[in-house]
């Protein structure tokens, strides 16, 4: 017969399946994947538009980096879109709200399974992350490698405060999201010298962004921590 204690994590994370695959649908439906390379399409749902296209921007941003489309498109379509330092902001708010979904329905439907499976491996990395949760979220954005989704669902299933990961995380999107949106600012300058300008400060920023993720890095491994054992986009 049987064990119904064991049945329950495996229907959660089928219900984990299903709403992941329900908003797949639902971007795609939407033309989701289209419309993210179409400049001109965000500028006409977002522009004009006042608070309307404001929060227009912050569902697509959030659905689709919670999809796994990586926040540096999106970050470039708002500076495009808003400017640079507007870009930066709704980027990074409409990221976070994308980090929540993924880290909610993880910890909500997912936990159980991965617990039931891989309680070992579970139980290393909730020691990482429980370890300093805000500076550890922190430092896990600013590098400059892995997946974003992947990141937010790894931690849903740990007992890491969502408060500390998605505060920590939004902090460290914010480098990068800002050298991207002053890459779609400079895309989007009328002159030619504006482009240029906002094109090498953004390329400048980028370097600095990994710099900083590095050094991070190294400062961790200093303290014995091994952040290999994650992923970040």
């Amino acid at each position: 017969m049987a064990n119904p204690g064991g049945l329950r994590p495996v229907l959660k994370g089928l219900a984990m399946l299903a709403v992941f695959g329900g908003l797949i649908l639902l971007a795609r439906s939407l033309g989701l994947e289209d419309h993210l390379t179409d400049r001109q399409w965000i500028l006409g749902q977002v522009q004009g538009h006042g608070a309307t296209g404001v929060l227009f921007f912050l569902a697509i941003t959030g659905l689709s980096t919670g999809l796994g489309v990586p926040r540096q498109l999106t970050a470039f379509l708002g500076g495009y879109a808003f400017g640079w330092f507007w870009g930066t902001l709704l980027a990074t708010l409409g990221t976070a709200l994308g980090c929540a979904l993924d880290f909610t329905v993880a910890r909500t439907l997912g936990r159980d399974f991965v617990l039931a499976r891989f309680g070992k491996r579970a139980a290393k990395l909730d020691a990482f992350l429980r370890t300093g949760p805000f500076r550890t979220s922190l430092a896990i954005r600013l590098l400059p490698v892995g997946h974003n989704l992947l990141t937010s669902m790894a931690a849903g299933v740990t007992s890491i405060p969502a408060r500390y990961f998605i505060l920590g995380s939004a902090v460290g999107y914010v480098p990068q999201n800002l050298v991207f949106a002053i890459f779609g600012n400079g895309v989007g300058a009328e002159s030619t010298l504006g482009r240029a300008l906002s094109i090498g400060v953004s390329v400048a920023l980028l370097a600095a962004s990994a710099w900083l993720g590095l050094s991070v890095y190294r400062a961790y491994k200093r303290e014995g921590v091994d952040l290999e054992e994650t992923e970040e986009e």
